[in-house]
């Protein structure tokens, strides 16, 4: 499956994204943090068993993505069915995002509040989500495309009222997102709310993750989303 020049292949235990060239991308992945380039991102699908006591996450991630031969993708882990994936394409005044994201809520958390229940146990969940914009950017306007991609994963989890003890839930212990963009002369300096980059941004990674938060509420609860 492909849409623009991301190309997505799925068989599990992973998701792969491969762009037709290297990106320039802005994450918090536990392998590639920070600025990289690269022509790839990863999921990798994992088990409680996997990673509930692992000493350091980041060492296991690269050991599985070194023996599949992906050294040099960003990275991502997630407990959520990799087949379960939303790719959703926005357009605003001939600019364009791609989101791909996985969500996964059975350790979801409150901003500002962490859950200390200890009657619910730790375990393995996290929304991961890669969103692709079509123009380069600067460094600044990375950060504020990665803002608003949190803001849009945010408000998609808000709506769903899903609640872990008292507290409704807006994320994950473990939420990872990856923005990425061509390198290129003239890069955009704002990608804001009032910007068409900011608006196709939103409204991609909130559509998608909608649907990824659907779609686990439905698997949990055996309802069609």
């Amino acid at each position: 499956m492909s849409v623009a020049d991301i190309a997505i292949d799925c068989r599990q235990p992973w998701l792969i994204a491969r762009f037709s060239g290297p990106r320039r991308m802005l994450s918090w992945s536990p392998n590639r943090p920070g600025f990289t380039v690269a022509d790839t991102v990863a999921w990798l699908e994992v088990t409680n068993a996997d990673v509930v006591d692992l000493t350091d996450p980041a060492a296991y991630l690269r050991a599985r993505l070194a023996a599949a031969g992906l050294e040099r993708a960003v990275g991502l882990m997630t407990a959520r069915d990799v087949r379960r994936h939303h790719l959703t394409r926005s357009t605003v005044d001939g600019i364009g995002a791609v989101a791909l994201v996985t969500a996964g809520l059975t350790n979801g958390e409150r901003i500002g509040e962490r859950c200390a229940d200890p009657a619910l146990p730790a375990v393995a969940g996290t929304i991961n989500a890669l969103v692709h914009v079509s123009i380069p950017l600067t460094r600044g306007a990375f950060l504020e495309a990665m803002s608003l991609a949190v803001q849009a994963r945010t408000v998609a989890v808000a709506e769903a009222g899903i609640r872990r003890g008292r507290a409704v839930v807006t994320g994950t212990g473990t939420d990872c997102l990856v923005v990425a963009a061509p390198s290129g002369a003239d890069p955009a300096i704002h990608a804001g709310l009032h910007t068409a980059i900011g608006e196709a941004v939103g409204a991609a990674v909130l559509s998608a993750t909608r649907a990824a938060v659907a779609g686990w509420v439905a698997d949990q609860t055996g309802t069609a989303p």
